[in-house]
């Protein structure tokens, strides 16, 4: 129903995002509703200097009149603002072919070398170009957008860090300080963890290093019913974890309790049901809420486990694609961790998933007969048992 395409290189022009099956009627303006997350996934200690030169800011091209979506596909974009000193690198005209910047010292753990054979490049610049952490950006304008939607459905998100460096930040979640999460610069509740992970972020740009973490996306007010039983490919936790796992460093992913749920006793992971004012209540949340692949109406946790960005300073062994020779990897301008940043991303593509969940269930032409279908839902709900 909602559908997500993006184009564009780290250093090229641009960065386009096409969204389509966005509904008509949804009230959307670029600085305030896409703009503000764009600069949160810029956020957060320990970033590099791509942070100081890009300024992302969204521009509507298509699909969006006088503030308020058509029901036509939306097309957006954002400047790369350090395309003026690549555009010899990076020029599409033939005749010219860039040398300077050609790069053939593969990067471990990067899609450096894979892409490079799969695609038969010898200059990797090819790869990393789209491969790029960069292209995230598009990522968190059309998640905006969905956010937005889910909105109008009564559906709230928030992203944040529970673990970043190997040191615990979870701290508990508080939806009436969210701001707090905008000023911690770990974006994180947890004040009392905050010194040490700067402290080792810190340590670690020193030696060259990087390090990864693990973020968290949640939504609350999210309906009963979405997703299915029914299908593989229509169960929720398993196109959420697709979602999550596209996301460039992620390497594991988890809903609700996860990991920790194959550890212990059934009796401790259940999630017990209670006669309630309506629908039966539960009064814990370990399954993440998320049952058989429907949303059970509980809050939704997704986590996921991001690598360390595979850029070194102080570069790993790797071989020279070209010679055939060994030689020390790749060294190009990156962040000594952007896990803060990622959990901005982690919400995005989950926000986009749960948008079109939301779709599938309650699909319209208008954002009016959305939100009526969706009161409708939850009468419906909370008349279920008695």
């Amino acid at each position: 129903m909602l559908r997500y395409l993006s184009a564009g290189e780290s250093h090229g022009p641009a960065l386009t995002i096409l969204l389509d099956g966005v509904p008509a009627g949804l009230d959307l303006v670029a600085d305030r509703d896409v703009d503000p997350w764009l600069r949160r996934r810029q956020g957060g200690y320990g970033r590099g200097r791509r942070q100081a030169i890009e300024r992302d800011a969204v521009r509507i091209l298509a699909g969006v009149r006088a503030g308020r979506t058509t029901g036509a596909p939306l097309s957006l974009q954002i400047e790369n603002r350090d395309w003026g000193t690549w555009q010899e690198v990076m020029a599409p005209e033939p005749g010219n072919e860039p040398r300077k910047r050609a790069l053939h010292e593969a990067r471990p753990g990067h899609a450096d070398l894979a892409g490079g054979i799969k695609y038969g490049h010898k200059d990797l610049r090819d790869v990393l170009e789209r491969a790029s952490a960069r292209e995230t950006a598009s990522r968190v304008a059309g998640g905006a957008v969905a956010l937005r939607l889910l909105e109008e459905a009564g559906v709230q998100g928030a992203a944040r860090v529970v673990s970043l460096g190997g040191v615990p930040c979870d701290g508990g979640m508080d939806w009436d300080r969210l701001d707090a999460l905008d000023e911690s610069p770990i974006r994180s509740f947890d004040e009392d963890a905050q010194d040490a992970i700067t402290d080792a972020i810190d340590a670690a740009k020193e030696r060259g290093d990087t390090l990864g973490g693990v973020i968290e996306a949640r939504f609350r007010g999210v309906p009963v019913g979405l997703g299915s039983h029914t299908q593989w490919d229509r169960k929720l936790d398993g196109r959420l974890a697709q979602a999550a796992m596209s996301i460039q460093a992620m390497k594991g992913v988890e809903i609700g309790d996860g990991w920790r749920a194959a550890t212990v006793p059934g009796s401790e992971v259940h999630d017990a049901l209670y006669p309630g004012d309506g629908a039966p209540e539960r009064r814990t949340n370990r399954a993440g809420g998320l049952e058989g692949g429907i949303t059970t109406g509980e809050e939704l946790v997704v986590r996921a486990a991001m690598k360390p960005i595979a850029t070194l300073m102080q570069p790993l062994p790797s071989v020279d694609v070209v010679s055939g020779g060994a030689v020390d990897a790749a060294r190009e301008r990156s962040d000594t961790t952007a896990v803060p940043a990622a959990s901005i991303v982690l919400l995005s593509m989950t926000a986009m998933v749960l948008a079109d969940a939301l779709m599938e269930k309650f699909g319209a032409d208008t954002v009016h007969e959305i939100r009526e279908r969706v009161v409708a839902h939850r009468a419906a709900v909370e008349a279920y048992v008695g």
